[in-house]
C-alpha cells in the first residue's frame, strides 16, 4: 500500500476499464450530470472521501464529481464486494486514489478507511456509515474541516440518525437512501433482481417450487419477494411491524415467525437492518439443505458464530457457498459468508437503477458544497427537486413523456370551494 492506492493487480486495469464503459451505457442521467459537471465545476476544490462498494457504477459516479473539480479518495465498503478489476482502471485510467482489495481482512478494511481519512475530507459519502463512524471515533481531529456528507443506505441513515439523537453527529448528512427515486427503484427492482442473481450464480438451484422465506419486507424484502415468486417460488414473509406484515398477507405471500418458516424453507434471505435475525433458535429446527444469505448491509443478519458452534464440520462445495453439518446431521450452506450476496456473489445492482442513486449522490454532494455551512447537524432528505430533477432525466431518458396539469386544474387542487 502507497498513499494513492492499495489494490490487487493493475493488469485488470483494461479489463476494469472496459466494464466501467459498458456500466455508463445504461447510466444516461449519470452521464448528462457528468457532462453539466465538466462545465460548470460546481465542486471545485472540494476534498471527498468515499467509503463504497467498488463496482463499475460506482466508478462512474466517482468520476462524475472529480470531473466536477472534487479531489476524491475511494475505499471499500464490505470486503467482498470490490470489483479489483475496476479498482485498478479507478487509479490507473482515471486517476483516483482507491483502497480496495476483494476479499481483504478487518484489519486492511479499517487500514484502508484511515487511508480515505488521511485526505482530510471535507465532503463524505457512505455505504454504511463506517466511514462517518470512524471519522467521529477515531478522527475527531477532521471534524472542524467537515461540510457534510451523503449516506446510500437503509443501514447507515439508522445509525447516522441514532447518531443525531445522542447528540453525536458533528456535521449534517443527506440521507440519500430516503429519496423516492432511490428507494423505490433501486431498493425494489435493483436488490430483487440482484439479489436472485447472486443467488442463482452461487448455487445455480431451480427456484421454481422452492419454499423461498424473505426475512423483513421493506423495500429490499419487497423486491426479492417479487422476484422469487416470479421464478416461480412459494415466498413466505417473516416481518416484526405488524402493518408491513399485513401488506405481505394481502400481496399474496404466506407470513408466519421465522422458527415456522426455518423448518419449512429451501431458501432463507435476511433484508432487515437488523442483526441476528437468523439465530441459534432457528438453525436448531432449519430445514435440511436450506439456502441461507444476507442482503441486508452487514454481516450480522446471520448469526454466524451460533452457527459455527451447532456445526460438526464445514466445507466448500461450490465458490461463495458454505457447507455447515450441524450436530442433528442437518446441512445448512451459507452464501457469501453473510455478507451482502448480491455484491458478492454476483456484480450488485443492474446501472440502469445505480444511475439514479447516483445521479441523487452527486447532485445531493454538489448541493452540500454550496449550503452544508448552512443546515443543522442532522440526518437531512434530499431536497425535493433533486429528487424531481432525476425523475425527470430519468423519464427523458427512457424517452417517456407525461401530462401536465392545465390552469384549471391547478386551481381547482388549490381550492376548497368545489365540491359535488
Amino acid at each position: 500500500m502507497n498513499n494513492n492506492c492499495d489494490i490487487k493487480n493493475f493488469a485488470l486495469a483494461d479489463q476494469g476499464r472496459e466494464r466501467i464503459e459498458w456500466a455508463l451505457t445504461e447510466m444516461p442521467v449519470l452521464n448528462a450530470i457528468h457532462d453539466r459537471f465538466a462545465k460548470q465545476r460546481p465542486l471545485a476544490g472540494a476534498r471527498l472521501s468515499a467509503c463504497l462498494h467498488i463496482t463499475t457504477e460506482t466508478a462512474n459516479l466517482v468520476r462524475t464529481l472529480k470531473a466536477g473539480g472534487a479531489e476524491p479518495v475511494l475505499c471499500a465498503s464490505n470486503p467482498l464486494s470490490t470489483q479489483d478489476d475496476v479498482a485498478a482502471a479507478l487509479v490507473q485510467h482515471y486517476r483516483i486514489p482507491t483502497f480496495a482489495i476483494r476479499g481483504e481482512d478487518g484489519s486492511t478494511y479499517y487500514r484502508h478507511i484511515a487511508k480515505a481519512l488521511d485526505h482530510r475530507p471535507q465532503l463524505t459519502m457512505d455505504d454504511g456509515a463506517d466511514l462517518v463512524s470512524e471519522l467521529h471515533k477515531n478522527r475527531g481531529d477532521l471534524l472542524a474541516g467537515m461540510i457534510g456528507g451523503t449516506e446510500e443506505t437503509t443501514t447507515g441513515v439508522i445509525r447516522l440518525r441514532a447518531m443525531a439523537a445522542d447528540g453525536a453527529l458533528k456535521f449534517p448528512v443527506i440521507a440519500v437512501n430516503d429519496a423516492m427515486t432511490k428507494h423505490l427503484f433501486d431498493n425494489r427492482y435493483g436488490t430483487g433482481q440482484s439479489t436472485l442473481d447472486g443467488i442463482i450464480r452461487a448455487t445455480n438451484i431451480l427456484l421454481a417450487g422452492k419454499t423461498f422465506t424473505v426475512a423483513g419486507y421493506g423495500w429490499c424484502g419487497r423486491g426479492i419477494a417479487m422476484r422469487a415468486k416470479g421464478h416461480g417460488a412459494q415466498v413466505v414473509i417473516t416481518e416484526v411491524d405488524p402493518l408491513r406484515a399485513l401488506e405481505a398477507a394481502m400481496d399474496g405471500f404466506r407470513v408466519m415467525p421465522m422458527v415456522e418458516a426455518a423448518a419449512c424453507s429451501d431458501f432463507i434471505i435476511t433484508a432487515t437492518g437488523n442483526k441476528h435475525v437468523l439465530d441459534h433458535a432457528h438453525f436448531e429446527v432449519i430445514k435440511d439443505g436450506c439456502v441461507i444469505a444476507n442482503s441486508g448491509h452487514f454481516n450480522v443478519e446471520i448469526n454466524i458464530p451460533a452457527l459455527e458452534k451447532l456445526a460438526l464440520t464445514k466445507h466448500r462445495p461450490r465458490t461463495g457457498v458454505e457447507a455447515y453439518q450441524l450436530k442433528n446431521g442437518r446441512i445448512v450452506r451459507l452464501l457469501a459468508e453473510g455478507r451482502l450476496v448480491n455484491l458478492a456473489a454476483a456484480e450488485g445492482h443492474p446501472a440502469t437503477v445505480m444511475d439514479m442513486s447516483f445521479a441523487n449522490q452527486a447532485l445531493s454532494i454538489a448541493y452540500l458544497w454550496e449550503q452544508g455551512r448552512n443546515l443543522e447537524h442532522a440526518v437531512h432528505p434530499v431536497p425535493v427537486d433533486i429528487d424531481r430533477q432525476v425523475a425527470v432525466m430519468k423519464l427523458a431518458a427512457m424517452r417517456l413523456g407525461i401530462d401536465s396539469l392545465n390552469p384549471e386544474q391547478r386551481a381547482y387542487l388549490a381550492s376548497w370551494k368545489e365540491g359535488t
